[in-house]
């Protein structure tokens, strides 16, 4: 796959996610509290608005203020750019796999936008469980970073697999 089209696969993953992510997350703002929760399908969705201060489900929440900001927005930019010239320019990155980290890509910006904007935090609205089983509370950009993951965990046993046959 040559530059112009994993420039162009990147820039239609990066606008329709970050795009959607962010347009959620108004919504969630003007619509939900910290206080009330909106409940669907038996409970098995629950909607109420999060700000999360640490990383994926709340990890990292507690480390101390200037750490966390630096570790969550300025370690995390730095991860961004390097993974965006990984996908512009390996060599070795499958049509699939620069998909995938493409994926990672916007949903780690759509929650670096939110620090950005918001001093600090991530705003979080959805909860999912059975039970006494749940989630914690997530949004569409963790959702697109965990589809990413997917890809590429599903995706290494074949390219490993291939690659040994050579």
């Amino acid at each position: 796959m040559n530059l112009s089209k994993r420039l162009v696969l990147t820039v239609i993953v990066l606008i329709s996610c970050v795009g959607c992510d962010q347009a959620s997350k108004s919504v969630a703002q003007s619509l939900l509290s910290e206080t009330d929760v909106w409940s669907f399908w038996g409970d098995t969705v629950r909607l109420q608005l999060a700000h999360n201060h640490g990383a994926f489900l709340g990890l990292g929440s507690s480390f101390p203020e200037v750490l966390r900001d630096g570790l969550f927005s300025l370690g995390v930019a730095g991860m961004l750019v390097v993974l965006l010239g990984y996908i512009l320019f390996s060599k070795a990155a499958s049509p699939s796999s620069i998909l995938a980290y493409a994926l990672l890509l916007a949903g780690g910006l759509g929650n670096l936008i939110d620090r950005l904007i918001y001093g600090g935090y991530v705003v979080d609205f959805i909860n999912m469980g059975i039970g006494p089983i749940s989630t914690g509370v997530f949004n569409l950009a963790d959702v697109v970073v965990v589809v990413g993951a997917l890809m590429l965990l599903t995706g290494m046993p074949r390219a490993n697999k291939r690659l040994s046959e050579r």
